[in-house]
């Protein structure tokens, strides 16, 4: 993140505006949404990009502040929440994985990815709002986790104008039906060990994994997967960056979506809005180089004015 490329500033840090608030998405202690701002300190009026930024699993907002400051530095307003179950939003390290596992059980809550998607639309209704916010361009982006939601949030809300998922787009039915679903199983592994058990099986097989993502994603593996989302994300800018040799997105499970966008995309009359990039011999890792290429992604289709 050290990586992304930001404005020669003197005394940058001391010029930035820093905002910490909370947004009400729905009832209940998950509901309030902690949310970071970092933007340049000025008096003009005029209205900049915002782009939202979510972090990996086990991490927080402020982990993701390198690249806050950095593209605050170049003129955008950065914004980064806490994904449910992270940061100020769990009580302990197992959080996460105690609702994942209560979802299974009680079937009452979507805690994987649907539930931080409802956080970031309501999200958007806040940015649009905002006097500082161009509600015609805001981006979103993110790492693994994060580039899940970043994905599925543009392929829900058409305010995400410029999406550039990172290591996070996968085919979760491809996986099951080509026993490639094991490191992602592994990434999340308590509940599937729960239902391993509840399930009566002496280990996590096809049957276990499927019937987990029904439960607690419903659709995540039929009309919400990737061949069908990441298509309906056109003709907006979109940018997949992905590593080769990733075991939890893996590269041959992205042939159909990747076609199929790429059809989208001609069909709608601009192919130059969609584009792939794969980093050979990388696995699960965001690289400098990936940064830095969703960095100038962003600076092409949501440049904004520079002070």
């Amino acid at each position: 993140m050290e990586s992304c490329p930001k404005e020669d500033i003197e005394g940058l840090k001391d010029v930035f505006l820093e905002e910490n608030i909370y947004l009400i998405t729905e009832e209940g202690e998950q509901g309030r949404l902690p949310v970071l701002i970092l933007s340049m300190n000025k008096s003009d009026q005029k209205k900049r990009p915002a782009i939202v930024f979510i972090h990996s699993s086990y991490k927080c907002k402020e982990w993701l502040r390198p690249l806050l400051e950095a593209y605050a530095s170049r003129g955008y307003i950065a914004v980064a929440i806490d994904s449910r179950y992270h940061g100020e939003r769990a009580s302990s390290t197992t959080t996460y994985q105690e609702a994942l596992i209560s979802s299974w059980k009680n079937g009452d809550t979507m805690p994987f990815i649907f539930d931080t998607v409802w956080d970031l639309i309501k999200l958007a209704d806040y940015l649009v709002q905002r006097e500082d916010v161009d509600p015609c361009r805001i981006g979103i982006t993110g790492e693994s986790l994060g580039g899940m939601h970043a994905w599925f949030a543009a392929a829900a809300d058409h305010r995400y104008s410029v999406v550039v998922p990172i290591i996070g787009v996968q085919g979760f039915q491809w996986a099951m039906d080509n026993d490639k679903w094991q490191a992602r199983v592994d990434s999340i592994k308590p509940v599937f060990e729960e239902a391993r058990i509840d399930l009566g099986k002496s280990v996590i097989d096809k049957e276990v994994v499927e019937k987990v993502w029904d439960r607690i994603a419903p659709g995540l593996a039929s009309q919400f997967d990737s061949p069908d989302t990441i298509p309906a994300i056109a003709p907006r800018p979109q940018l997949i960056i992905h590593g080769g040799e990733d075991p939890r997105c893996p590269l041959a499970g992205l042939h159909i979506p990747i076609s199929r966008a790429e059809e989208a995309y001609k069909k709608a009359g601009c192919p130059e809005n969609f584009k792939f990039i794969t980093e050979s011999g990388i696995g699960h890792q965001m690289t400098a180089s990936m940064v830095k290429a969703a960095s100038d992604w962003f600076d092409r289709f949501l440049k904004p004015i520079h002070y």
